[in-house]
């Protein structure tokens, strides 16, 4: 088997609050499963090209930021596109990067299970984007089946600490309602997610 590659979009440094805590640096790949109506990276996803990247290679760009990292308690974001698409290659960035640095992953966990899996032994912390928990609407917004985010999110939570997870929960003009945030909320927080973050789509 060849070197795990990883298909570079685009790097952004020094982002603070965003995307996990302290400064961090996101790395966003190709390839995503789900086809939301308001994807912010609909365009870069679709025409930009991909730079496939080893581990040793993507290291070598972020490294330039190991100061913050070690001084913030901050680190790489992965997102995309579906991070968890390149679980593998994430968990042989994991295995090269200095063990002070925090691994995030942003996710639809629109994904295989054994990804899931494999991303639990890598990364320190999920950023779930869970959309809505109602099928109807999951699937009117992204087309994808929301079973799947759900059985994975089960997963995710039976395979690691919940402190580790944190679901996203938009209310989408045209989509959701409020009333349907809230019902969200109320299903996540029984199958046993303490950390949401909720907030509005802005359409521009």
């Amino acid at each position: 088997m060849g070197e795990l590659l990883f298909p570079l979009l685009s790097v952004a440094r020094l982002r603070m609050g965003t995307d996990g805590s302290g400064v961090t640096t996101l790395v966003a790949g190709a390839g995503c499963p789900l086809s939301c109506h308001y994807c912010i990276n609909k365009r870069l996803l679709k025409e930009a090209p991909a730079e496939p990247v080893t581990a040793d290679e993507l290291l070598r760009r972020v490294q330039i930021d190991d100061l913050y990292f070690r001084a913030t308690g901050g680190g790489i974001t992965f997102g995309g596109g579906e991070a968890l698409l390149h679980a593998a290659f994430i968990r042989r960035f994991k295995s090269l990067c200095p063990p002070e640095w925090r691994i995030i992953a942003e996710t639809s966990l629109a994904v295989p299970q054994e990804n899931v899996l494999l991303a639990c032994e890598a990364v320190d912390e999920f950023i779930v984007d869970c959309k809505d928990m109602n099928a109807e609407i999951y699937r009117s917004y992204t087309g994808g089946k929301a079973h799947i985010m759900r059985e994975n999110l089960s997963l995710l939570l039976a395979s690691c600490e919940t402190e580790r997870i944190l679901v996203r929960v938009p209310r989408i003009p045209d989509f959701n309602t409020s009333g349907d945030q809230a019902e969200s909320v109320r299903i996540l927080r029984e199958m046993g997610i303490t950390r949401l973050d909720l907030f509005d789509y802005v359409i521009r």
